[in-house]
């Protein structure tokens, strides 16, 4: 018969005792990093980055003269175009034009036609003040001043139409920004010029 002493027990004790709490630390390590991976997915939605939306809504046949030289007097000439230009990479590639439309009604609408941009988390179309600037230095400017959210990013690819609410005074309004509001960046953007 075998005897265990009072020391021998509580060493194997102690020994059972470090390693659960060894198991424990353990577990409780690999929760935070489960806990911070899941984090960093959520917040920076990486497979969007991997994923078209291409979006391809009807756009307005827009009248490129002047709608103050109607055929008919007060006769309707169709929708007016305001004013345009062509989208420039900021921090990612993007073409296609963004254009001011006023429709028959008098309701103005900002359309983008052809837009081909990269996608991603987070990203609304803007109206504002900024001048553009290519490149990464330029795409931080366009919540420096005035501006006005039209909504979310409906797709990164094709053609999109976004009424601008009643009201807005468009004045001073020379640049679209395809902004990305969780990291203030813009992906792209377009300097608007009057149509002639």
């Amino acid at each position: 018969m075998r005897t265990v002493t009072t020391d021998a027990a509580d060493g194997r004790m102690a020994s059972m005792s470090l390693a659960l709490s060894r198991r424990r630390a353990v577990a409780a390590v690999a929760a935070v990093l489960a806990l911070g991976v899941a984090a960093g997915l959520m917040w920076f939605k990486p497979w969007t980055y991997v994923i078209d939306t291409e979006v391809d809504e009807p756009l307005s046949a827009v009248v490129t003269a002047p709608p103050s030289s109607p055929t008919a007097p007060g006769a309707p000439t169709g929708p007016a175009l305001l004013s345009q230009g062509e989208f420039v990479a900021q921090v990612y590639d993007t073409s296609g034009t963004a254009r001011i439309v006023r429709g028959v009604d008098g309701r103005h609408r900002l359309e983008l036609v052809g837009l081909a941009t990269t996608n991603g988390p987070d990203l609304r179309v803007w109206l504002t003040d900024q001048p553009v600037s290519p490149g990464d230095p330029g795409s931080r400017v366009f919540d420096d001043g005035r501006y006005v959210e039209l909504g979310r990013l409906k797709g990164n690819r094709g053609n999109q139409a976004y009424d601008i609410p009643a009201g807005t005074d468009l004045t001073g309004l020379t640049s679209v920004s395809l902004w990305c509001k969780r990291f203030s960046i813009s992906f792209g953007a377009a300097p608007l010029r009057a149509a002639v």
